[in-house]
């Protein structure tokens, strides 16, 4: 059962997403020119998504994975297109409308299927693997924490997901953020320190068969990220 604290704050993501800025993640996530801070932001993600793949085999047949928070599902359609039956979960409806409006034909005998909804929803079943890019930094450690752990139980082989490092500068902008809110700004991220919270995450019982497996940080302009490989023995 999810806490309050998610629950609310899923719904603020989820507001964030359909109401206030879907038309430029639209455009950060396509290739239309975009300023040059944001252009920083396309390329950190676009060098983290290929960190992320780097972590899977070129051949995925057979393979159900879940790609939590799949925005416009360009994660998702690489995957499937190594031959992986890939479920997009996202909380933006609006956003998933936009990535199926698009999706491309997949190669290898994969599948891509993208909805909207709760990426920690059990009725989407059980995985092989699940990936996350960018979806758990928008909440806080414990939560993040509690999320991975729900979802390992469901997982038979990995999972990897980014948190966002706590850094002076991502700190720095967190509390900047706070002092000038937006109306238009991204839903505040949380940066945690990693190494602390995956040490407290891997000591829980339901987590013993789970191991850390190879991590990958992203620095570009105002993007910074890091993935986190876990491996169940």
């Amino acid at each position: 059962m999810q806490d309050a604290a998610y629950i609310k704050r899923r719904d603020e993501i989820q507001t964030y997403f359909d109401r206030t800025a879907l038309d430029a993640w639209k455009r950060l996530v396509s290739t239309e020119k975009v300023s040059g801070i944001r252009a920083t932001v396309r390329a950190g993600r676009d060098a983290m998504r290929q960190a992320i793949l780097d972590r899977f085999a070129e051949d995925l047949s057979g393979w159900r994975i879940l790609d939590a928070g799949c925005g416009a599902g360009p994660l998702a359609i690489e995957l499937a297109h190594r031959g992986a039956d890939v479920l997009g979960v996202d909380l933006s409806p609006q956003m998933v409308e936009h990535a199926n409006e698009a999706l491309p034909a997949i190669r290898n005998g994969g599948s891509v299927h993208l909805i909207a909804g709760d990426m920690l929803a059990v009725e989407n079943g059980a995985f092989d693997a699940v990936v996350s890019m960018d979806a758990l930094i928008h909440y806080s450690g414990d939560e993040a924490a509690a999320a991975i752990a729900g979802l390992a139980q469901r997982t038979s082989r990995k999972m990897v997901f980014t948190l966002a490092p706590r850094t002076g500068f991502l700190a720095a902008m967190h509390k900047l953020g706070g002092l000038f809110p937006r109306s238009d700004r991204s839903p505040s991220i949380h940066p945690v320190v990693i190494d602390r919270l995956m040490d407290r995450m891997l000591a829980r019982e339901d987590m013993q068969n789970w191991s850390r497996g190879e991590t990958a940080r992203i620095s570009s302009g105002f993007y910074i990220s890091e993935a986190q490989e876990l491996v169940r023995s």
